[in-house]
Formats: structure tokens, C-alpha cells, sequence
């Protein structure tokens, strides 16, 4: 079995679930492939030409505030960015074709704090290669692979696993074939694959 994180960089609820998954995942011993996607093209599928936080202005209102309240219960820094959402899918090239690298989510937090923290546009190469040297990578080399033909269609393939296993938003985690959706059902999603890996054992 494999314990599948899909994240969407614009996607606010990712961003707890991404500042803490990993130090979870460690305790219970589990390895974690980090899988990054995009919704639009799963949000076109269903009709919507935006995020339904934008299209019913008072889911919106109340996801900010939730977002507020679980960042502040689980001592996650939190700034509203001034425009939302922001594109992520540069980093999401980057993280897709070096999933397996141990450095993966190291940036991956990096891209979320410079969204969710300090209010940078994390569709500018500039933020980043940022975030690539804060964790000592090569931006100038990650940021001109990502533009690669096969980078961008791999990442495009990726959504299409996403859309074909079900995913309808983000975070999603897939424990193994078992889903659980949103940052309220990680640790549900963790114990279920640890003990289906003490069953197994």
C-alpha cells in the first residue's frame, strides 16, 4: 500500500495538512508520496469556471474564518493573501517530476508560507526561486525543467490519475485505495493506513 498525499498549491486547506503531515507520518512510521495536482481542470469537469469559495460568496466567508481558527488552534502562521487563488502551477510542475526527492517537502511548505504567510505571488518564478534556495536547490536550473514539454505533460497526466481515482478537491489523501477527504480527516486517513499496516504484518 501507499500512503498518497494530492495537494493543490492554491488550495487553502492544503496548507495545514502540508505544515504538518510530515512530522505526523513520521510518528506512525509511514512514508508519504507527496502528489501535487490541479483542480481547475476538476472543477471544469463538474461545471465550475472558479473556486466554489469565490462562486457561493458565503461558503467563502466561512472557509476564511475556518482557515483562521485551525491555523490558530494548531500554531500554523496565517495571512489572508490579497489575491486568491494564486496559480501554483510552477511548483506543481517542480514537485510532480521530483516527487521522490527528499527535498520535495521541504519546498512544498516553503511554496504554501510564501502564499499563506507572507502574501507572495507564488506564480512569479522569482518567489520561487526563492523558495527553491531557501531549501539549497538550483532555481535556475528546476525553474527552465519545468518548462519542458514532458514536465508539463506529466503534471497534466497526474491531474487525469486524480480525476480517474475520484479526487474532487484538495487535500485528498488516498490510504492505500481508501480516501479521505480534507485536512479534518488526515490523522483518520493515518491511523486507518497504520493499522491496515500492522494487519498486514
Amino acid at each position: 500500500m501507499t500512503f498518497t498525499f494530492w495537494f493543490e498549491f492554491a488550495s487553502t486547506y492544503s496548507y495545514p495538512a502540508a505544515m504538518k503531515l510530515e512530522h505526523l507520518a513520521a510518528e506512525r512510521d509511514i512514508e508519504v508520496h507527496w502528489q501535487p495536482f490541479l483542480l481547475g481542470p476538476i472543477f471544469q469537469a463538474q461545471g465550475w469556471n472558479d473556486t466554489p469559495f469565490k462562486l457561493f460568496p458565503a461558503k467563502g466567508r466561512y472557509m476564511w474564518r475556518d482557515i483562521e481558527r485551525l491555523c490558530e488552534r494548531d500554531g500554523i502562521r496565517f495571512h489572508r493573501p490579497s489575491q486568491f487563488p494564486r496559480s501554483g502551477l510552477l511548483s506543481a510542475r517542480i514537485v510532480n517530476w521530483h516527487a521522490q526527492e527528499p527535498w520535495v517537502p521541504a519546498f512544498v511548505r516553503s511554496v504554501y508560507r510564501a502564499n499563506f504567510e507572507h502574501d507572495q505571488d507564488i506564480s512569479d518564478p522569482a518567489v520561487i526561486a526563492n523558495c527553491l534556495a531557501e531549501v539549497n536547490l538550483d532555481a535556475e536550473v528546476l525553474l527552465k525543467q519545468s518548462q519542458r514539454p514532458e514536465v508539463k505533460e506529466s503534471l497534466r497526466k497526474a491531474t487525469e490519475r486524480a480525476q480517474e481515482q475520484g479526487i474532487f478537491g484538495a487535500p485528498f489523501f488516498m490510504a492505500g485505495d481508501e480516501p479521505f477527504w480534507g485536512y479534518d480527516r488526515m490523522e483518520q486517513a493515518l491511523d486507518w493506513y497504520e493499522a491496515r499496516m500492522d494487519e498486514e504484518e
